[in-house]
């Protein structure tokens, strides 16, 4: 079975951003997955999709502003428009696609879907934390402080988007899966803050299955509402080299693919994002391929 049919639409919302990351490329990720053909690929899923666009991101130069905090000002800008975006569709009965840019957007996303959920449990798919802050940052590259400010870890920049009658994700909810490169300030933060994360060693120690299904535990304990965040460096560079900081030793294709089945199969699954895209360095479009793989299996499709 390759899906069922779902109450309202899949709506593809586009973020080209690349300002939260060292390497430019990643702000053509959206056009590289829907020219891929994520679109019609859904739609012979039997669902219901609609493309939304892009948000507007400026094209004009931005002030870099601090350097621990780079674009610090224009990418809570982009995360904002998204929160609202995300939080519309999510109100409409539709469940939102954000496709990425880099992954300095989940925080939007994130704040998007608990604005309608309320309490939100966080899946993360990446080879790093994204847990840093001003004080842990070596680059101060904002796609590495996403998550830490969406549990409120001292990230002004982008926490300063929540609205005031919410509060922040709670880091008992969020699970990392994958994890293969963290900075040692990133380390103590998550471990100060109690989030729960699962390196490559867990994966080859216990399997792919075992660490997914107590990852999803966790992120579904007492939550209204699951986001799925999917960077493509999880997965080994050799299936995934269109990504702008690959990293040696990550998930094979049927591990990503396994784990997104079963993100599929979560009743409280609401939102997906699918970051870090970098056309320029692919090789004959792989990366891009293996996304739209990837989006469907986390929207239902089965091999059989």
């Amino acid at each position: 079975m390759n899906g069922s049919k779902t109450p309202g639409w899949v709506e593809l919302i586009g973020v080209p951003v690349d300002l939260g990351a060292s390497r430019r490329g990643v702000d053509m990720g959206p056009s590289a997955i829907r020219y891929s053909g994520l679109l019609d690929a859904i739609l012979k899923m039997g669902l219901s999709c609609r493309d939304l666009g892009n948000i507007e991101v400026p094209v004009v130069a931005f002030e870099e502003g601090n350097p621990k905090a780079r674009y610090g000002r224009a990418i809570a800008e982009i995360d904002r428009r998204l929160m609202e975006r995300v939080a519309a569709s999510l109100a409409s009965g539709n469940r939102p696609v954000v496709l990425g840019g880099d992954h300095s957007l989940a925080t939007g996303s994130i704040f998007g879907t608990q604005r309608i959920f309320g309490r939100t449990g966080v899946l993360w798919m990446d080879a790093h934390g994204d847990f840093n802050t001003g004080e842990t940052t070596t680059s101060g590259n904002m796609h590495g402080m996403s998550l830490a400010a969406a549990v409120g870890a001292c990230v002004p920049e982008l926490s300063a988007i929540l609205p005031p009658d919410m509060t922040f994700i709670d880091p008992r909810n969020v699970a990392i899966v994958g994890a293969r490169d963290l900075e040692e300030g990133e380390s103590g933060m998550l471990r100060q803050y109690g989030v729960t994360v699962f390196t490559m060693e867990d994966i080859d120690r216990h399997g792919m299955q075992k660490v997914m299904q107590h990852a999803l535990e966790v992120v579904e304990n007492g939550t209204d509402a699951l986001h799925a965040s999917f960077d493509l460096d999880v997965v080994t560079p050799s299936e995934a080299p269109g990504v702008g900081t690959p990293v040696r030793g990550g998930l094979t294709y049927r591990e990503a693919h396994l784990a997104s089945e079963m993100i599929a199969r979560s009743p409280k699954l609401r939102t997906i994002d699918l970051v870090e895209l970098n056309p320029i360095l692919d090789m004959a479009n792989r990366t891009g391929e293996l996304a739209v793989a990837l989006i469907c299996s986390m929207l239902g499709k089965r091999i059989f």
